[in-house]
């Protein structure tokens, strides 16, 4: 697949080939435009990487040798280092390097065979912490909505190879994926042959998928010979030792251990070999999957029985061996290559079956890179409506959705879109166009079991910090890790029953204020119904004080909003039906009350519990306002615990050291900290990093899960002699923690 233009695009592909695609936002040619130009050329398009060359910087962070000694916990030295201190998500290649090139700009060679956790200087800025949630499939949204069927698989490019950035970065223009409620895999997309072949995945992806409970793959991507690809490397990730192990596969599952990812998807597209080195390969997948069962493979339908690249579009003799042995499971999972038809997916699915698999272990490929959801898709050949699902589909690249420069909101509104469908309503989800949405497809899932639960509706990125509806950052941010459990059915919208047709108000994260975090979610349009917003399926078991808290407001030129909770206590008897909600009184909200907290924000709290045994099933909130008129209400933050806040306040990180150091210029410096993480009594969410002002006001500088954190940036303030930098720990409730405190002197 085609991805961001890079050098390839110029010297591996012909001029002919390339006028076939069409260029948008300063990416490569178009998979549809390759295609005819493939097709006129008498090529094969392969599943190439989108990854492009990393922009141009300075230094090597995490290279071979370098190091960054530690310093004080109250003092760090003058900065002196040479060189930026980010850290970046790494990547390899097997063993040996390109021949007779250069390095793509920003990009460091380094060698899988040859690295160890402990020369890595920039592992303990990659390691997720966030284990896998477990998950639930509540009642689909809708009829059409299967459980026990087709699942998605998105393969999605958040960088390029050489530039994804272990601790986000100061830009809210970043695919935020947050539909994880769809999701069965993620594959974090990357890899070419001016940068590096093998790309783990970075915490703050991994941290997010598996907040939700989805599964995150690196990728191991051997490319076409016309992408530079060496049939060398392919040999050197399948050589074995003299002892005959497999010494890459055992690095592999080193790499997924020790950073906190679920598996790796195997690309296999260097063409060339032969049968031996088939045979070879298939006794990698199994040394992989027998040294680490723990561990998801999928594997990519391109390299074939007789060691050679020819994409089948199907599961059949010539990549069956990579997929099943005899009795025993190689890959769990195989991505079928783009070339499907109907006939192939349903020969395929039933050859899945003959192997005594599931054919929903197979991946129907559904590009959607340069289209979106116009992209043209013969639905009914995997999952089709009426009758049972024939396989799952991967998606790949929806970061479609993202548009290079746009605010984070109208992303949002278009990602919503491309998941739920136009009316963003999973209750009936259609479009756009020809398109059929996950959400009326395939069954959501939800993480959402235990107490205390809360969220802020925070996304992973924004244009400012609030923290108690207070802007505490004015910087832009990414940092996925911090994304909160979000709704998964956006948005189902509920009139009272008898209500007939109403109005539905348009629902959405919006950025221009928030409670805690980046952003808030709005209900803006005209009540003509009171309204019943559904925001979780949950499973939260509940006691006799189990509250529900909401702080929400309503924006200036609001009419005023009666608000009340919405609890459901079973499930609907099938799908598509309406949760039977019970109303809680919460209160009326007016136009920005200053009297009612900072901006108007303010927090109720209703009792939800009522006795052993009780079950929450759902959560939402009814809205109501006289006359019908328009409105503009948010809601900040939902909780649900048992008792006070404070009790689940974690204890306070320790240690915080500045690890490493940069002038910048302008009275800035980078700064690389890590701390110790806090006792274990109480669950950490994450951990927030502040710089304290000389009037003593606190300025947010960023958060991660793990415990090390790089500042691009730290602003010197007029002209003191130390910056007290603190790192406090934030748990589910979001109460803070005392602060761990370190000095960096100017």
């Amino acid at each position: 697949m085609t991805g961001e233009r890079d050098e390839r695009w110029r010297t591996q592909w012909t001029y002919d080939v390339m006028r076939g695609g069409d260029v948008e936002r300063g990416r490569g040619p178009s998979r549809r435009g390759l295609v005819a130009g493939a097709a006129a050329a008498g090529l094969a398009l392969p599943l190439t990487s989108g990854s492009a060359s990393a922009a141009v910087r300075a230094g090597a962070p995490g290279a071979a040798g370098r190091e960054h000694a530690p310093k004080a916990p109250e003092v760090s030295e003058a900065p002196q280092a040479a060189g930026s201190l980010q850290p970046y998500a790494s990547y390899w290649f097997p063993d040996s390097f390109p021949e007779g090139r250069e390095p793509d700009p920003g990009a460091v060679w380094r060698s899988l065979k040859s690295w160890r956790p402990q020369d890595d200087a920039d592992l303990p800025y990659n390691v997720a912490t966030v284990p896998l949630a477990k998950r639930f499939t509540p009642v689909p949204a809708n009829p059409t909505a299967r459980a026990g069927q087709a699942r998605i698989s998105a393969l999605v490019s958040f960088a390029g190879t050489a530039g994804n950035p272990s601790q986000g970065s100061s830009n809210a223009d970043y695919y935020a994926l947050s539909h994880w409620a769809y999701l069965d895999e993620l594959v974090f997309w990357g890899g070419s042959s001016g940068e590096g072949v093998i790309l783990a995945p970075n915490a703050p992806v991994t941290d997010a998928a598996h907040r939700n409970g989805v599964p995150v793959l690196g990728n191991v991507f051997l490319p076409p010979t016309a992408y530079g690809g060496e049939l060398a490397w392919t040999r050197e990730l399948v050589q074995k030792d003299a002892l005959g192990r497999f010494p890459l596969a055992d690095k592999l599952i080193q790499v997924a251990r020790t950073y906190g990812f679920d598996g790796w998807f195997l690309n296999g597209e260097t063409d060339g070999g032969d049968s031996a080195l088939a045979r070879q390969f298939a006794d990698f997948v199994q040394a992989l999957r027998k040294g680490a069962p723990e561990l998801r493979i999928t594997w990519y339908d391109a390299f074939n029985a007789d060691g050679r690249v020819g994409w089948q579009g199907a599961l059949n003799d010539k990549n069956a061996m990579f997929f099943q042995r005899g009795t025993e499971k190689l890959s769990d999972t195989v991505f079928v290559d783009f070339r499907w038809s109907a006939s192939r997916l349903a020969s395929s699915a039933a050859y899945a079956r003959r192997l005594g698999r599931s054919p929903y272990e197979l991946w129907a490929g559904v590009d959607v890179e340069a289209s979106g959801w116009d992209a043209r898709v013969n639905w009914d050949a995997f999952v089709p409506e009426g009758r049972d699902h024939v396989v799952s589909y991967g998606l790949y690249r929806p970061e479609w959705t993202r548009r290079s420069g746009e605010a984070p909101g109208p992303f949002h509104a278009r990602d919503d879109q491309f998941w739920g469908g136009r009316n963003t309503d999973p209750s009936a989800p259609a479009g756009p166009g020809s398109w059929r949405p996950a959400a009326r497809t395939v069954a959501d899932r939800s993480t959402v079991t235990s107490v205390p639960f809360a969220s802020a509706f925070n996304t992973g990125h924004g244009t400012a910090w609030y923290e108690g509806g207070v802007r505490t950052g004015d910087a832009e941010w990414n940092h996925l890790g911090l994304q909160d459990r979000l709704p998964g059915r956006r948005w189902a919208r509920w009139a009272d029953d008898g209500g007939g047709t109403f109005r539905r108000p348009a629902v959405g994260f919006d950025f221009g204020a928030a409670w805690r975090g980046g952003s808030s979610l709005l209900v803006d349009g005209t009540l003509d119904h009171p309204v019943t917003l559904e925001l979780y399926r949950t499973r939260l078991p509940l006691r006799a004080g189990t509250v529900l808290e909401i702080t929400h407001r309503a924006d200036e030129g609001s009419a005023a909003v009666t608000v009340e909770a919405a609890v459901a206590y079973a499930e609907p008897a099938q799908a598509g039906g309406r949760p039977k909600f019970r109303r809680l009184p919460v209160r009326t909200v007016r136009t920005l009350r200053a009297a009612d907290g900072p901006h108007g924000w303010v927090t109720s709290t209703v009792r939800i519990g009522g006795g052993p045994g009780r079950t929450a099933y759902a959560l939402g909130v009814r809205l109501s306002a006289p006359g019908g008129n328009p409105v503009r209400w948010r809601l900040g933050a939902l909780a649900v615990h048992d008792g006070e806040p404070a009790a689940h306040t974690p204890a306070a990180p320790s240690a915080l050291q500045i690890a490493a150091s940069r002038g910048t210029g302008d009275g800035t410096a980078e700064l690389r900290l890590t701390w110790k993480p806090s006792a274990k009594a109480v669950p950490v969410r994450h951990y927030e990093v502040h710089q304290v002002l000389p009037d003593g006001q606190r300025r947010f500088l960023g958060g991660t899960c793990g415990t090390a954190f790089y500042l691009p940036a730290l602003r010197r303030t007029s002209g003191e002699p130390g910056t007290r930098l603190e790192v406090r720990a934030v748990g589910e409730l979001y109460t803070a923690s005392a602060a761990a405190a370190a000095v960096f002197t100017w």
